[in-house]
């Protein structure tokens, strides 16, 4: 079973994407809310190098954003 993160903010609309996608699928996933969560958002920022989110890894693969395609082939869907 891969291990899937994804860091995300509440008022994020891709991030949301990016959930519904995984609920729609059966994946399990673990979720790091980076609006309050500063140890997180340092994570984040320190793995990705990104300050946007969502930002998802699949195992060591990185995601920024929702992008279908490239979850659904990480996934092997």
């Amino acid at each position: 079973m891969k291990q899937i993160s994804i860091y995300t903010t509440p008022t994020c609309m891709y991030c949301k994407a990016s959930k519904d996608f995984f609920k729609e699928n059966n994946i399990q996933y673990q979720e790091y809310n980076v609006a309050t969560d500063l140890e997180k958002r340092k994570e984040m920022i320190e793995k990705s190098g990104q300050m946007g989110v969502p930002v998802v890894f699949i195992d060591n693969e990185m995601v920024v954003g929702f992008d279908r395609a490239k979850l659904t082939e990480l996934l092997g869907l």
